[in-house]
């Protein structure tokens, strides 16, 4: 067992945690950094959101690969269950540092959990590396 994660862990995704300010998803796409955590594309910016959440997240699925919005629903609710169930992985923000994430699936069939969920620890761990504060400063 990880020995970073206390506990009771809190496995929850509320409407405040999700990013839905079109100005910040324009901000986001506009300034944003991004990586690959195949089949996820994650586009992330360290930013002043509304709320007291230090992270906002938003997932989309690409219209033109999948045309049935069924399953694009599917996709997306799997992409913010994964989320909601390994979000404990992300560092512990500081008071001032919020950030906004966008996760994208890019790839070209319906995803099974396991690799969904794969995927996301591996997004999660590269968001913690960029984001958590180097200990040594020397």
């Amino acid at each position: 067992m990880n020995p970073k994660i206390e506990l009771p862990v809190s496995h929850t995704f509320k409407k405040e945690e999700r990013l839905c300010s079109k100005k910040v998803i324009e901000k986001l796409f506009s300034e944003g950094e991004s990586f690959l955590a195949f089949p996820l594309k994650v586009v992330h910016l360290q930013t002043k959101l509304p709320g007291p959440y230090p992270i906002k997240a938003g997932f989309t699925v690409s219209k033109k690969i999948f045309k049935r919005a069924v399953k694009r629903n599917r996709i997306k609710r799997l992409m913010r269950e994964t989320f909601r169930l390994n979000k404990q992985l992300l560092p512990k923000f500081s008071q001032n540092t919020q950030v906004a994430v966008f996760f994208i699936f890019i790839g070209k069939e319906l995803p099974k959990f396991q690799q969904m969920e794969k995927a996301m620890k591996k997004a999660l761990y590269k968001l913690n590396e960029a984001y958590s504060e180097p200990d040594d400063k020397a």
